[in-house]
């Protein structure tokens, strides 16, 4: 109950004094009432703070959405925070380290997930009671004291020359073909692809602009092979959709992500080509820049990653140019 006093008496003191001065207020409160028993009567322990736990998940998300999240990144947002009120029952001015480190540890072992998952929820409470804190609605945020969660590193597959020459091989139309070769070359998300329309296309510079995450634009890059598939492709067409990708009976829609998945799921199987999926070409575009001397600081850019770390988890270092460089340098 002192604790909580404290807080309060800190919280209403933010918008009159600085950082330094804070902390002397909090010295002095924690020194002061150090031996000193602190009770709540009714009629405090009836009030409730200004605003409540949905009020301040609303603020929060509309502050993001001002950001540029996307709505799945915001619904994401949403749904996690909203489970965590619903279980810890506490008003968010009042959660402490504690409480948010029972809630982790209980919802691992209940839900049984992984540590990925785990730091997932971590990184969005972050998140939250950071804009809290930057907002000046709680003095600090209690997940600053939760590290980051160890996770086992697992490499992940890329594709094979070989394989990508399969699905080439094997495509059922030109427009697979150009999907494939489109991935292929640029690295692109396929959200991203599915949203192209013919007329962003620069055949002439082998190019095209792409929105990514946040509606941030970049220019992506295709080699030679891509250009003349694509162009074969739209030749073809007989449709009028200004969609880059459209279905292949009527009435020719924009193709969306989830067909795109299942082209090249069931083009997978039939050629027993291990968990081919859209993003397994991102992760083998970077390993393969990476591997060939391409400045990490470039793959970056070509992917659209905002944090150098994120570039650094699909590029997985190829394990025989390991042994290679072994060999040239140690053995």
């Amino acid at each position: 109950m002192k604790d909580l006093l404290i807080s309060d008496i800190t919280r209403e003191m933010l918008p009159y004094l600085n950082n330094a001065q804070m902390l002397k207020l909090q010295e002095v409160l924690n020194h002061c009432l150090w031996n000193v028993n602190v009770e709540m009567n009714q009629e405090q322990s009836e009030d409730t703070p200004e605003k409540t736990n949905d009020e301040f998940l609303e603020l929060f998300i509309t502050a993001k959405r001002v950001e540029g999240c996307s709505e799945k990144t915001l619904k994401y947002y949403q749904a996690t925070i909203r489970k965590m009120f619903s279980i810890t029952s506490i008003h968010v001015t009042h959660i402490t380290t504690e409480d948010l480190r029972s809630y982790l540890a209980d919802y691992q072992k209940i839900n049984n997930c992984s540590k990925a998952n785990i730091d997932n929820i971590r990184r969005i409470l972050s998140t939250f009671f950071a804009w809290l804190e930057d907002e000046n609605y709680i003095i600090k945020s209690p997940v600053r004291r939760i590290h980051k969660i160890r996770t086992a590193k697992t490499v992940k597959e890329t594709y094979t020359d070989e394989s990508l020459e399969l699905l080439r091989d094997n495509a059922e139309n030109l427009r697979d073909l150009a999907m494939i070769d489109l991935l292929a070359s640029t690295g692109m998300r396929v959200g991203e692809m599915v949203q192209l329309n013919i007329e962003d296309i620069d055949f002439e510079n082998r190019e095209c602009i792409v929105f990514g995450k946040g509606s941030k634009e970049r220019p992506v890059y295709f080699d030679a092979r891509t250009k003349i598939h694509l162009k074969n492709y739209i030749q073809s067409r007989t449709d009028d959709n200004a969609a880059l990708f459209v279905s292949l009976l009527k009435p020719y829609n924009r193709l969306e992500i989830s067909g795109v998945e299942i082209r090249l799921r069931e083009l997978g199987k039939k050629l027993g080509i291990h968990k081919v999926h859209p993003h397994k070409f991102r992760r083998t575009l970077a390993t393969r820049a990476i591997d060939k001397g391409m400045p990490i600081e470039q793959v970056q850019h070509l992917l659209g990653h905002a944090k150098i770390d994120t570039t650094m988890q699909y590029a997985m270092v190829n394990q025989n140019n390991v042994k290679i460089s072994h060999q040239k340098f140690i053995a």
